[in-house]
């Protein structure tokens, strides 16, 4: 099965070409980046550091229909739009690891998805997405009676804040609990506070050094704590589980699936 890759000079472009070269049943067939990019050209292996390959980076506007089965989008939440146009036109099932989306991205995420199949996820860890429903668990046990913290860390270059694996470990608990997140979400604290709401859900984020992405969830009551936390420290780990859903997606109806399809999760 031929993958494409939008953005291929990202952090996780990068490590998605190394996860495509350790496949043995999908292969990198393409890697585009912007037009007036320096890296258009390069060789990926060169790009990745894993050694000369087969493929040279390429203009973005030259990529065509016919030069994967499956892409897979790590960009930025500012070129998904178009990125998703493109998928459309030529009937392209994409894996989307794209995060920081506002309302508007994802009416055009969901949009795109009744014409091609789409995976889209905050996480493409087994891990992460298995924390996801050890959290619903601990949420309908713990919820209504402890206070409920999420803390993130991620390496300082990350952009948005709190990330949305964090966001997506929220949204569950909430869900779980019958609550609106944006609405019970408390984002930071500074400063003299009433006493804490128990039905708010508290986020706190950490960027520094290369922190690659560490989770927890805390639900704390009077006498004990549960705490459930993910570290990862790879990003290959990401980029496998993003190619595993490449080879999942493709032949897919459209529709807009979720790492629990691709797992078979039950949640």
């Amino acid at each position: 099965m031929k993958v494409g890759l939008f953005g291929a000079n990202g952090r996780m472009g990068r490590v998605l070409i190394e996860a495509l070269d350790l496949s043995d049943d999908a292969e990198l067939s393409v890697a585009t980046v912007r037009d007036d990019s320096p890296w258009v050209g390069l060789n990926v292996g060169e790009l990745a550091g894993i050694g000369k390959k087969e493929i040279d980076c390429s203009a973005l506007s030259s990529l065509s229909g016919s030069d994967a089965d499956v892409m897979i989008d790590f960009t930025l939440p500012s070129v998904i739009e178009s990125n998703l146009s493109w998928c459309v036109e030529n009937n392209m099932p994409v894996v989307i690891g794209t995060t920081g989306l506002n309302d508007e991205q994802l009416a055009a995420l969901d949009e795109a998805a009744k014409h091609i199949p789409i995976v889209f996820a905050a996480n493409y860890s087994v891990g992460v997405n298995l924390m996801l429903s050890l959290v619903r668990q601990a949420a309908s046990v713990l919820g209504e009676t402890a206070d409920i913290e999420i803390t993130e860390a991620h390496h300082r270059f990350k952009q948005d804040a709190p990330s949305g694996t964090a966001m997506a470990i929220g949204e569950a608990i909430a869900d779980e609990l019958g609550r609106d997140l944006k609405t019970c979400a408390v984002y930071g604290r500074e400063g003299k506070e009433p006493e804490r709401d128990q039905g708010t859900i508290g986020f706190a984020t950490v960027r520094a050094g290369d922190i690659v992405g560490e989770h927890t969830a805390l639900f704390a009551d009077i006498g004990e704590r549960l705490e459930i936390t993910h570290k990862a420290s790879s990003r290959l780990t990401f980029a496998k589980g993003a190619v595993h859903a490449a080879k999942w997606l493709y032949g897919k109806q459209p529709g807009l699936y979720s790492m629990v399809d691709v797992l078979n999760l039950k949640l």
